[in-house]
Formats: structure tokens, C-alpha cells, sequence
């Protein structure tokens, strides 16, 4: 795994090496190996690698014979070798056995239909000098990072924001949307960032920057689900062959490697998959108390004989690396689990360079207990439209707390309205009892379900559990999941492969009709049906755990009182009301609800302001 970083000017000026290598330094996390850097007029390329694959050959900038196309690249190829003989075939001479190479050569030959061909994870930027173009494309999952900023002088690219953030001239302003949206997320949906004038290229995008100036972005994939009524039996086979064919290709490489171990069916089946190919090491980490995950993991490489490692994360752990994990991930993630995460790769890291874990296991197979809501509000929602309206409006009279109340609600709102993803932090109502911003910015901007929305106009024709599966394969993995899966890793210099996020086993996963993944009262059914007799009888039918990180007591002792000391101290007062959320954490305390995941949410912005928008910018882009 690596970093990319650069840019691209729109008048005749040449980029300098001391510029690239500001961009550069700043994430020498992604890549400790080695360094690049490639500069003509108007055009700037720079590179960090962390070595897996071709380690002598695979210097980058690489280029073709001619020196006509230039190429920084961050991610794998798992299909390369098929790729190389096959360009080989057609005439194209390799010097490397880097998986880089073969995307140059894929340019020469399809030029921007190349990323048709690719199975993997990706960002890269080639410089095309005879077109005089600047291309770059992300992955059709969006596993690995590509971030921008545009303006009528240059385009600046990076892996990180950092990157971006550390080139001359560049502004650190917070965009006021995505505060808005992200209190509902919990992340920053993309195209957006937090900061302002900085954007993600979407998953499944390429992006075309002319000598001129014009730029140009468009989708080549859509990770649309389509059910196909075949027998169940076929798609068990399927799955199998699938998975198994996935693993082995992400196991191609030049390093060790391992795999993340939780209690779950997920990293179990890649681990079984994986174990049955060569001896691996395993890693998990877990809290005291009744949900520690570690007594579970280590039963399971028990079982399948693996070399496992495994921590249990103190209070004073989570709270302690806290800064360094915000400064890595760029943006407020209000996800808890993603400090696990961190404490996890960290662990890895002292044993092996790559890991495999079960990301996009649940997105793919339909794992969340949320999915099976539809089915628990068929009789609700079979109601006729005047009786549910009469309903609705009966339920919001009723005191918060009342039993039947929630149901009531949920059943009577559309799902276009009550699902935007698998996290829903605060209401619109909540954000202007927090939020210091004017009243009309609230009504005005794009809020979490026109977002949702966008997609939701997408899926008219599939069932609700296939609907609410594609809002979380465009919002919550690539926002939530597939982001801190890649900034916690590379905190590390470790690199993280996902075999679930795979398009051919994708391909089977989207033809599987609704009913054989939620079935039987349990979530994932098809999936535990296909695993059966290849992954430990106990691990089938276990409840999903994640990381279970124990906010809500946390918040009720006295790091409730750090947290609320390190919001006011934070310098958000312009935006959130901190009195506020001191009511908010009285009301935690004394019992009146749960608002840990509220105040968690603001407490993460809070630190993040500090990092990227207190401290002097040399002390935060030189900070770990």
C-alpha cells in the first residue's frame, strides 16, 4: 500500500521536488519504503510505498517505453498477472512485475475504459502527456482514499488530506454542510469533506483534468442489486466458489500476511478460507466485561490452528490514543469502533505488513438487523395511507419512552424517510437544540434525506431490504467502514484487504433474492448456510457484535467529565452550543436516555477542530 499525492497547474509553471515532498512527508505512514517524484511543466507527481508486491522493481512515478504516460498509484491489482500476459500478448513489453505496470499498458490500450478490467483496490492519477490530461480513478468500492481540491489555477490530489493541506497557498475552512450532515451520519458523505473547497472522488469514478483547466468526472459502476429467482442451492455454490476464488487472489504478495479475528462469522470465513491455503497469524482485540471479543477469537484460531495475538483495550488505551487516530483519519468519524480498529492494526503490524479482514460481508449479504425492520412493519405498513397518517400522528403525542411508540412511528414514516444508513445520530430537531448556526441554513441545505434520496430515486424497482443494502453500499461502507478501515490500518504503514469487496463475488451477491438473505429470523442467511461446514458450527449463528465499545458507562464516570472539559476547551463554540450538550450529559447521567452516541459524535468534532483548525498548521501536519 501506498500514498499519492500531486498537482497540476493551469498556466506554464513546473512544480518543484520541494513541493511534492511537503505533500509527501505528511503521509510517510502509507508509505515508509520509499519515495518518488516526477515533475514537468505545469505537472507534479509524488509517491510513498510501502513495499508488497515487486518490492525491487516497483518504484514509482512508473512510466511506458516512450515515457508518454506517467503513473502514481495507491492500491492492488489481484487480477494483474492475467492482465500482464494478456497485454503481453498483444505486444506490450513489461520492465517491471509490479502490479503498476499493467495499468499503464491497460491505459495504452483502452485508455479510461482501463478500469474495467481492474480487480482490486485503487486510487491513481496517470499523466498522459501526448493528451496532455491529467486522469485519475477510485476503486468501484471506494476501498482506498482519493481526495481534490479545483480551483481556476491548479488541481491538487492526495491519498490523505493532509497532502493537500501542507501544498502552498491552501485554506483550512470548515464546509458548514457537512457539519450538518455529518451529526446524522457520523461521517461526512461524500462527494464532501468537513473542509471546505476539498472533495473525495466517489467510489467507482474516474476524473479528467485537461491542460486548460476543464474538468470532467464520471461513474464507471454502479453497485446496483438486481435479484435473480434461482434456487437457493445455487447461490450457496456460488458463494462458496466465489469467496474461495477471492481469498486467494488477495493473497497474492511479496510480505506476510494475517488476518483480523473478531467473534463473527465474517472474519472467520476469510481466516478458514485463508488458513486452508497456508499457515497465518490472527489478531483481535476486545473491552472487559461480558462482550470481550477476544475469548471468543481465540477459541476460533484455537480451532482453526493459527498463530493469534490478541489485546484488551483499556479505558485509558482508547482515550489515550484518541488524537493520533483523529489526526490519521483526516475528517471526524464518529465511529467508536474505529480506535479498536487502530489498537488492532497496531497489533498486527508488529507481526505482518498485510491483513485481511471481513469488511462488506453485511453490505454484500445483508447482515445488519435493520434489514429485517421491513418485514417486522409488513402489518403497519399494509395499513391503508389515511389510518397510517391518523397513526403517526397519534404516536408523536405519545410521550418518548412509551412502549409501541417507536414501532408506531417507524412504521408510518416512508422508508426513503426513516433510513439513510446504518447510523442516525441526531434528528433535525436535535441539531438546532445544538448547533449555534442560523435557522434558515437548517432548512436550507441538503440534509441526510435528500442525500439518501438520491439513491433511493435509483431503486424504485427492488424490494425494501435491496433498497436499504444500496444506501449503505454508497453512504455508510465508503463514508464509515471502508474509511477508517484504510486511515487505522495505514496509521500503522499496514495494509488492509477486504476479499468481500470483491466485483466477481459481488456479482453473485447482488442476483440473491431478499428473502434467502433475511430468513429464518436471522440476518446473513444464505451466507451461514454457504459457510456451513467450512467455518466452526458455533461461530454460524452468532449474533453480531462489532467492536462493543462501552461508551455509555464510560460517559457516566469521570471521563464524561474529561470530554465535556475538552469540548468547551475546543474552540467550537461558533458552531455548537456547548451548554447544551453539558445538559445533554446531565441527562445521560441521571438516567432520563442514552445520549452517548450524541455526545460522542460532538466530542470527535471537537477534537478534530482542535487538531486541524487550533494548533498551528507545522505542528499538526508534523504531529505523529
Amino acid at each position: 500500500m501506498c500514498g499519492i499525492a500531486g498537482m497540476m497547474f493551469f498556466e506554464d509553471r513546473e512544480p518543484t521536488e520541494a513541493n511534492l515532498r511537503q505533500m509527501t512527508d505528511v503521509i510517510v505512514h502509507r508509505g515508509p519504503n520509499d519515495e518518488g517524484f516526477w515533475t514537468e511543466n505545469r505537472i507534479g507527481l509524488g509517491f510513498r510505498r510501502l513495499s508488497i508486491i515487486d518490492i525491487q522493481e516497483g518504484h514509482q512515478p512508473l512510466t511506458n517505453e516512450d515515457e508518454s504516460v506517467w503513473i502514481i498509484f495507491n492500491g492492488e491489482i489481484y487480477n494483474y498477472k492475467t492482465l500482464r500476459t494478456m497485454l503481453q500478448e498483444r505486444g506490450h513489453v513489461f520492465r517491471t512485475h509490479s502490479d503498476t505496470e499493467v495499468i499503464v499498458h491497460l491505459y495504452e490500450e483502452y485508455g479510461e475504459a482501463c478500469v474495467q478490467h481492474l480487480r482490486g483496490m485503487f486510487g491513481f492519477v496517470i499523466w498522459d502527456r501526448k493528451k496532455k490530461q491529467l486522469f485519475g480513478a477510485r476503486d468501484h468500492f471506494g476501498i482506498k482514499p482519493f481526495y481534490y481540491h479545483v480551483n481556476d489555477r491548479q488541481f491538487l490530489f492526495g491519498s490523505e488530506i493532509k497532502s493537500l493541506l501542507a501544498a502552498d497557498g491552501m485554506n483550512r475552512l470548515i464546509q458548514t454542510d457537512s457539519l450538518l450532515n455529518y451529526l446524522t451520519f457520523q461521517y461526512v458523505p461524500e462527494p464532501n469533506t468537513m473542509f471546505h473547497g476539498i472533495h473525495k472522488l466517489p467510489p467507482a469514478h474516474y476524473v479528467k483534468v485537461a491542460f486548460d483547466g476543464h474538468m470532467s468526472i464520471h461513474k464507471y459502476w454502479d453497485p446496483m442489486f438486481e435479484p435473480v429467482d434461482k434456487p437457493f442451492d445455487y447461490y450457496v455454490e456460488e458463494i462458496r466458489e466465489k469467496l474461495k476464488d477471492s481469498v486467494k487472489h488477495h493473497l497474492v504478495s511479496d510480505v506476510e500476511r494475517g488476518c483480523f479475528l473478531s467473534s463473527g462469522i465474517d472474519s472467520t470465513a476469510i481466516a478458514t478460507h485463508m488458513r486452508n491455503i497456508e499457515p497465518i497469524r490472527t489478531f483481535s482485540v476486545g473491552f472487559e466485561g461480558p462482550n470481550n471479543e477476544t475469548i471468543i477469537a481465540a477459541q476460533t484460531a484455537a480451532t482453526l490452528g493459527t498463530e493469534h495475538y490478541d489485546k484488551i483495550i483499556t479505558q485509558n488505551d482508547f482515550f489515550n490514543t484518541l488524537p493520533k487516530a483523529i489526526w490519521h483519519q483526516d475528517e471526524p468519524v464518529a465511529d467508536p469502533s474505529a480506535i479498536a480498529l487502530y489498537h488492532v492494526a497496531q497489533l498486527a503490524r508488529e507481526h505482518v505488513t498485510v491483513v485481511l479482514s471481513g469488511e462488506g460481508a453485511d453490505e454484500l449479504f445483508g447482515g445488519y438487523r435493520i434489514y429485517r425492520e421491513p418485514q417486522s412493519l409488513r402489518a403497519i405498513e399494509g395499513l391503508p395511507p389515511a389510518l397510517k397518517r391518523m397513526l403517526n400522528r397519534f404516536a408523536r403525542m405519545l410521550p418518548s419512552g412509551v412502549k409501541g411508540r417507536n414501532y408506531a412511528l417507524r412504521g408510518t414514516t416512508p422508508l426513503e424517510e426513516r433510513f439513510l444508513g446504518n447510523a442516525k445520530i441526531f434528528t433535525e430537531d436535535m441539531k438546532a437544540e445544538v448547533l449555534r448556526l442560523d435557522s434558515e441554513m437548517l432548512r436550507a441545505y441538503k440534509n441526510p434525506v435528500q442525500i439518501a434520496g438520491d439513491y433511493y430515486s435509483r431503486t424504485k424497482h427492488l424490494d425494501p431490504v435491496s433498497r436499504m443494502q444500496y444506501i449503505d453500499m454508497n453512504l455508510w461502507m465508503p463514508g464509515d467502514i471502508l474509511m477508517k478501515a484504510d486511515k487505522m490500518t495505514m496509521a500503522h504503514s499496514l495494509e488492509l484487504r477486504v476479499p468481500f469487496l470483491d466485483k466477481e463475488l459481488f456479482e453473485v451477491a447482488r442476483r440473491i433474492p431478499a428473502k434467502y438473505r433475511i430468513a429464518n429470523g436471522t440476518t446473513k442467511y444464505i451466507f451461514r448456510k454457504a459457510m456451513e461446514g467450512i467455518i466452526p458450527d458455533p461461530i454460524l449463528n452468532r449474533p453480531k457484535l462489532g467492536f462493543p465499545v462501552p461508551l455509555r458507562d464510560w460517559m457516566k464516570g469521570a471521563m464524561g467529565d474529561m470530554v465535556m472539559e475538552q469540548i468547551k476547551s475546543s474552540g467550537i463554540e461558533d458552531y455548537i452550543d456547548t451548554a447544551a450538550v453539558e445538559r445533554m450529559l446531565h441527562k445521560h447521567r441521571s438516567g432520563q436516555g442514552d445520549y452517548a452516541r450524541r455526545l460522542w459524535t460532538i466530542y470527535i468534532f471537537a477534537l478534530w477542530h482542535k487538531t486541524f483548525m487550533e494548533e498551528l498548521p507545522k505542528k499538526v501536519l508534523t504531529a505523529y
